[in-house]
């Protein structure tokens, strides 16, 4: 399998960005400038039940017919949910194709929240596990394939690199990953993305303190008055899951950390220009030697940009349909 690459291969498409979405800003930013996709219709609300009585929620959309093709499960990115516009282009273009994807709320996302007290992190790979083991058996039986975007990812790549959690899982999608959460971080409050941290700072107190939240009294007050996101993770979320502080924290749930276990057929997806994740986390590793692993690294594309000059499809979300084809892991037949 190739290393870290612009092309899977010779017959999968290259990434090019597509007019005006030039540099990795505009690509990221693309959806919020013009909107997503609309919602797809219908679809059925599930109720996991995690260990401690807490219930996340999940949204399912099934194709047309039944064919063969495995569960999609995709996991959002920090502050999302099933109602992030990357993750319903996600859901609409794989439903499309003929598989069924289901959309797993974290604890305490906005449409987890009325049934959960507790909060997610980035590496709470327990909450996973239960949440996939709490899945009707019919959904299971042509196995599970996980897709993890932005935080979503770096939850999946640990998750897989610890085991297969005795689960039907058949393989993995990581797209525009944090690996390195220190990194991410320290890039996330540098002066040149001030209005990035800011925006992502105030989503993130506003999804941790709503109601419903089972927090104390001091924990409300360090995430009122946390200044930056490392504050953020340094004063109330590596306390409440029981690290020392945030270098802890990141330290023992960056997804780089369990790339070696990861043994399931897995593709990385990331954009070099990601203006959130420095490139360095990625160049760091030698990808050669985790041959579980494809890793595709795009020049363009920003952070789940990916907006292309052949479709109006995300080119990650085509890409991730082709490769899933290649693993055998396709509806029997495949859309044009």
């Amino acid at each position: 399998m190739p290393a870290a690459s612009p092309d899977l291969d010779n017959s999968l498409p290259p990434f090019r960005e597509r007019a005006p979405w030039f540099g990795g800003d505009l690509q990221t930013l693309r959806n919020i400038i013009i909107g997503g996709p609309p919602e797809l219709p219908g679809g059925e609300r599930l109720l996991l039940a995690m260990p401690d009585g807490d219930r996340l929620a999940a949204r399912l959309d099934r194709p047309a017919t039944e064919n063969g093709a495995p569960l999609i499960v995709l996991a959002h990115g920090l502050a999302g949910s099933e109602s992030s516009l990357h993750g319903i282009a996600t859901a609409r273009y794989l439903v499309g194709e003929g598989w069924p994807v289901l959309r797993l709320n974290l604890r305490g996302s906005a449409p987890s929240r009325p049934t959960s007290g507790g909060r997610y992190h980035a590496g709470k790979t327990e909450d996973l596990a239960a949440a996939l083991r709490g899945l009707p058996a019919e959904l299971m039986r042509n196995g599970i394939v996980l897709i993890g975007n932005s935080l979503g990812g770096n939850l999946v790549l640990k998750f897989i690199g610890e085991g297969d959690h005795a689960l039907p899982i058949r393989a993995a999608i990581a797209v525009s990953t944090p690996i390195d959460l220190a990194a991410t971080c320290a890039r996330m409050m540098a002066p040149r993305n001030f209005a990035y941290h800011r925006y992502m700072l105030d989503q993130m107190k506003r999804e941790a303190l709503a109601p419903g939240a089972a927090l104390a009294t001091a924990e409300r007050a360090a995430i009122a008055g946390a200044r930056s996101v490392y504050e953020f993770d340094d004063l109330f979320v590596a306390p409440h899951f029981g690290y020392r502080d945030a270098p802890e924290y990141y330290e023992a749930n960056a997804a780089k950390n369990f790339l070696a276990g990861v043994r399931l057929p897995t593709l990385i997806l990331h954009a070099l220009d990601d203006p959130w994740i420095p490139a360095d986390c990625y160049q760091a590793i030698d990808w050669a030697n985790l041959p579980a692993i494809e890793t595709v690294l795009t020049k363009g594309g920003g952070h789940m940009g990916f907006h292309d000059a052949e479709s109006l499809t995300p080119w990650h979300d085509r890409i991730s349909a082709q490769w899933l084809a290649r693993q055998g892991l396709g509806p029997r037949i495949l859309s044009a």
